[in-house]
C-alpha cells in the first residue's frame, strides 16, 4: 500500500527535475544564441593619405575652454508648449596659437660683423580654429513643443548638432580672442627663439614683434 504513493512522489520528483533542467538548459540556449543582440560589424575602409604639408608654423600656447550656449527657437504664433526648443548644450574644446615662420625674409634677421649680436622680428602670434572635443561636448537639457516631440519620434534621423557645434565653436573664437592667449604665445616664442640663438653662440639677442595683423 505504501509503494504507490512512494513511487508517485518519485515520478514527480523526476518531472520537476527535468522540468528545470529544461528552463535552465533553454535559458542558457537564449543566452549564447542571443537571438536579439546586436552585433558590430565593421566594414570601413583603410584610411588613405590624400596629401602632406609642411608645417612653418610653431605651436606656442594652448587654451583650452568650455562655453555653454543656450539657443532657442519659438514660433511666431504658438506657445513654446506646442512649438518651439531650448537646447543647452556644452561645448569644451581647445585653440591653438602659433608663430608662422613660413614668411619670414632675409630682413627679418640682422646679424652683426662679429657674429655675436642678432637682431629676430616675427610676426604676433595667430589663433587656429577651435578643436571642440566630442568626448566633453554635450547636451545637457532640452525642452521642445508637442509638435518637435512628435516630428522628431516619426523622423528616421536624429536631431541635427551642427549648429550647435557652430555657435560653441563662434563663442570660444571670441572667448580666445579676448583673453591672453595670443600673448602668452608671443612670450613663448620669443623665449624659444633666444634659447636657439643663444645656443649658436650669440650673446647679444633681440627679438621683437612685427605690427598687429
Amino acid at each position: 500500500m505504501r509503494r504507490g504513493p512512494r513511487r508517485a512522489w518519485r515520478w514527480l520528483a523526476g518531472l520537476l527535475f527535468a522540468a528545470l533542467l529544461l528552463v535552465v538548459g533553454g535559458r542558457l540556449a537564449w543566452t549564447w544564441l542571443d537571438p536579439f543582440g546586436e552585433q558590430n560589424i565593421d566594414r570601413s575602409q583603410p584610411a588613405l593619405l590624400q596629401s602632406i604639408q609642411n608645417m612653418s608654423r610653431y605651436q606656442a600656447a594652448t587654451g583650452n575652454f568650455q562655453v555653454i550656449v543656450d539657443l532657442e527657437k519659438d514660433a511666431a504664433f504658438l506657445p513654446d508648449a506646442v512649438k518651439g526648443t531650448r537646447t543647452l548644450f556644452v561645448g569644451a574644446g581647445t585653440v591653438d596659437a602659433y608663430v608662422e615662420f613660413g614668411g619670414l625674409t632675409g630682413e627679418a634677421i640682422t646679424v652683426s660683423e662679429d657674429r655675436k649680436s642678432v637682431t629676430v622680428t616675427l610676426p604676433h602670434a595667430a589663433l587656429e580654429k577651435p578643436s571642440l572635443d566630442n568626448s566633453r561636448s554635450y547636451v545637457y537639457a532640452q525642452e521642445r513643443g508637442l509638435i518637435d516631440r512628435a516630428q522628431d519620434f516619426l523622423s528616421s534621423n536624429p536631431p541635427d548638432q551642427k549648429e550647435l557645434y557652430l555657435l560653441a565653436e563662434k563663442k570660444i573664437t571670441e572667448a580666445a580672442t579676448a583673453s591672453d592667449l595670443r600673448n602668452r604665445a608671443d612670450q613663448n616664442t620669443k623665449a624659444a627663439v633666444e634659447g636657439m640663438l643663444k645656443a649658436l653662440g650669440f650673446t647679444d639677442i633681440t627679438v621683437k614683434f612685427g605690427p598687429q595683423p
